[in-house]
């Protein structure tokens, strides 16, 4: 059932059919334009109209096997996995050779998450139809769910073999290499197909992409060349290309390929990030800046944007411009952990300590437990004199990092300013266990704790041993 072709007499049974459901009147179709018109309504999620077509269509044309199995399409498509197999049970009865009553089961035991069962039942319709490019794709699409990435591939490649401009069939092909990590046979195959297809965009844009994965920039370079002649318009591999001059630092040229894109579409906002990082490799700062901007008035949401505008002030050590924008992001997007780890850096940067630990804080909370952040929070806690808070800090550091010598030596330092000795002895050596090098990190944050005799003698002492 493929209507995916509308000529005049198409559009006039849909017209048609419109108008009779707005006048109430009851109209005769026969049942091939009624498949249509269902097919239609179908491909374009109208699913409300489909079903008021199959009605009508049965009600006119009630032994018909097509209109009955759009019925049990609607079905499965709703979730009514029991009507549906109901119905294929009676037209099994009647048409035990139809393939497409066992594409519905399939279907049906798909959505059931019975895909082993699925593969057996496409099997046997392949074995009933004229057109197994269908099918095989269906097969491919049950060995994904069943994660049998070598076995989907072969199948996607035998639908290739028969329609080689089945360009879904050839994107899942790659999504199988590259889950495989398949580059090189990756690109055997597509050097392969394109001896065949030499004028397939899409192939040599996937090529191209091949090739930078391993980073033979200027073989990636050509795929995307020859992407761009077969398709002039051809956004995607303008935009893949761009990427490769610039990992080859021809920025210039980098510019040119992704203004091309902005001339073409509507302005990206990936585009207008790229040219800016151009343009500050180039040390062009002002055309730079401009184009952070316009990243993020095209896309508020991009937090790339916001952090290369950040960093780009920071980099010139202009703190309170960079905490300016980041703030500004923060309060487009308060959840994003990139945003407050950033901003933490830059008011710790400028000694607004209350401000950074809020900053790190709401970090961990967003689920970013580096090492790293425990440990600056702890540090800034400690700064602050908050000696309770720090050590409950780094003993949930200690949770997710058990047998690191960074965290031990702050808790020395922390239970021997709180003049609980005996667990601040006991975390030393757990320190000097874990690495007698790392003492160095008391003498920075504990000064006159480190000069304690006390604690001079069992670092030596170990050390010695």
């Amino acid at each position: 059932m493929e209507y995916s072709h509308y000529d005049d007499s198409n559009n006039l049974s849909l017209s048609k059919f419109e108008s009779m459901l707005k006048t109430n009147s009851v109209l005769f179709f026969d049942s091939s334009e009624f498949e249509i018109i269902i097919h239609h309504y179908l491909e374009n999620g109208k699913i409300a109209l489909a079903k008021k077509a199959i009605k009508l269509g049965l009600e006119q044309h009630p032994d018909s096997t097509n209109l009955k199995l759009f019925r049990i399409e609607v079905y499965v498509f709703e979730n009514k996995l029991t009507k549906a197999e109901e119905l294929l049970d009676e037209l099994y009865l009647l048409e035990p050779l139809n393939e497409e009553i066992f594409i519905q089961k399939a279907n049906i035991c798909s959505k059931q998450d019975n895909h082993v069962q699925a593969i057996k039942i496409f099997l046997k319709a392949l074995e009933l139809t004229d057109d197994a490019s269908d099918i095989y794709s269906l097969i491919g699409m049950e060995y994904l769910f069943l994660d049998e990435f070598e076995n989907a591939k072969s199948y996607f490649i035998k639908c290739l073999d028969l329609d080689h401009e089945d360009y879904s069939a050839l994107y899942n092909v790659i999504y199988c290499f590259d889950f495989l990590d398949q580059n090189n046979e990756a690109i055997e195959y597509l050097n392969n197909y394109l001896d065949g297809n030499p004028y397939c965009e899409v192939a040599w844009h996937q090529l191209g992409k091949q090739y930078f994965s391993i980073k033979d920039y200027p073989k990636a370079l050509t795929a995307f060349d020859f992407a761009i002649i077969s398709d002039e318009t051809f956004i995607g591999a303008y935009l893949e290309k761009g990427k490769v001059l610039e990992k080859l630092e021809y920025f210039d040229e980098a510019i040119e390929n992704y203004k091309i894109t902005l001339v073409l579409d509507d302005p990206t906002s990936f585009a207008l990030l790229r040219i800016g990082h151009c343009y500050e490799k180039l040390d062009k700062d002002d055309l730079a800046v401009q184009h952070f901007y316009k990243t993020v008035e095209e896309d508020p949401l991009l937090d790339k944007g916001w952090i290369a505008i950040t960093n780009f002030y920071c980099k010139k050590h202009d703190y309170q411009k960079g905490l300016y924008y980041i703030k500004k992001a923060i309060n487009i997007d308060s959840e994003n952990v990139n945003y407050w780890k950033l901003s933490a850096m830059i008011n710790e940067r400028l000694n607004f300590l209350e401000e950074a630990e809020r900053g790190y804080k709401r970090t961990l909370e967003l689920g970013n437990y580096e090492l790293e952040t425990w440990l600056s929070r702890g540090d800034i806690l400690t700064r602050l004199g908050e000696f309770q808070a720090a050590i409950y800090n780094l003993n949930q550091a200690a949770e997710f990092y058990p047998d690191k010598a960074e965290i031990e030596y702050r808790l020395t330092g922390l239970y021997f300013s709180l003049n609980q000795a005996d667990d601040g002895y006991t975390h030393l050596k757990n320190a000097l266990q874990l690495d007698r090098d790392y003492d160095f990190i008391i003498k920075e944050l504990f000064p006159r704790i480190y000069d304690r005799k006390s604690i001079k003698k069992i670092i030596k002492n170990f050390k010695n041993s």
